[in-house]
């Protein structure tokens, strides 16, 4: 009996783990994702993500297959599987899917926040779960630079080293900001995106957006396609994978309730 592909969507807080990948000591998200999965299946289940996230990154509505090695309703893998998760982990929902699904290569896009407290006092309650400026920023400044990277380019300059991309060209297709009271809100679409790359963009952001950099100091930046040129990477507290998405027949969902409590 052929094996049926499934996908999932979950989320998680990514404070207490070194990121998404497998790791020989077992502290990812994937880890703790498979072994739930394969002691609810009483058999090895192995999964494949959307977006490898960092350690410290959160997951909102991360999107994982498997074929599953034994029949279940779908709902069944989702209260069967958060049953053996971690409180701070937890599948949202479970659809069928062709065979040729591909929980990556079939995501037309993947969407993150990046969430930065704006005080002069680091923060306390919310640790981990945002980052943190204590300069003022400027918003007419960061739109400015933001804009530069509009489109498809080579982001070379906001590529880690470890990069196993195999191109590094990508498309942005939206980065909004927002204030919301002492938080500031970065909202980055694009069809794909580099390791470190987000992290890396908002770096160069706050350099604008805290005067030390003009904003047209981005489009330098972007054309230098050397690391050297950009900010040093922000810290991972505070950025949220929101994502990915498909093609709508698919008909899987591209929210959870994380994301309104983020709103």
């Amino acid at each position: 009996m052929a094996q049926a592909r499934l996908a999932l969507g979950l989320s998680y807080r990514g404070t207490a783990y070194q990121g998404w990948q497998s790791q020989p000591g077992g502290r990812t998200v994937q880890d703790r994702l498979e072994a739930a999965l394969s002691t609810f299946a009483a058999q090895p289940v192995s999964t494949l993500c959307a977006g490898r996230t960092d350690a410290g990154v959160h997951g909102v509505n991360q999107v994982v297959h498997i074929d599953a090695p034994v029949q279940r309703d779908p709902f069944a893998w989702v209260r069967g599987g958060n049953r053996y998760l971690p409180g701070d982990i937890a599948l949202q929902w479970c659809r069928p899917v062709p065979a040729g699904f591909h929980a990556r290569n079939s995501a037309r896009g993947r969407r993150y926040r990046f969430v930065v407290l704006e005080s002069p006092v680091r923060p306390s309650l919310e640790r981990g779960l945002v980052g943190w400026v204590f300069r003022p920023l400027h918003a007419d400044a960061m739109r400015e630079a933001a804009a530069h990277l509009l489109g498809e380019h080579d982001f070379s300059s906001f590529r880690a080293a470890e990069c196993q991309a195999a191109s590094p060209v990508k498309t942005l297709r939206r980065l909004e900001i927002a204030r919301r009271g002492a938080y500031w809100h970065f909202d980055f679409d694009g069809n794909a995106f580099l390791h470190h790359m987000v992290r890396n963009v908002l770096g160069c952001l706050v350099a604008v957006g805290s005067g030390r950099r003009p904003p047209g100091w981005m489009a330098e930046v972007l054309a230098a396609r050397s690391r050297a040129a950009a900010a040093p990477t922000f810290p991972s507290a505070g950025l949220y994978f929101l994502g990915p998405y498909y093609d709508a027949a698919l008909g899987l969902p591209e929210d959870a309730p994380a994301r309104h409590w983020l709103a």
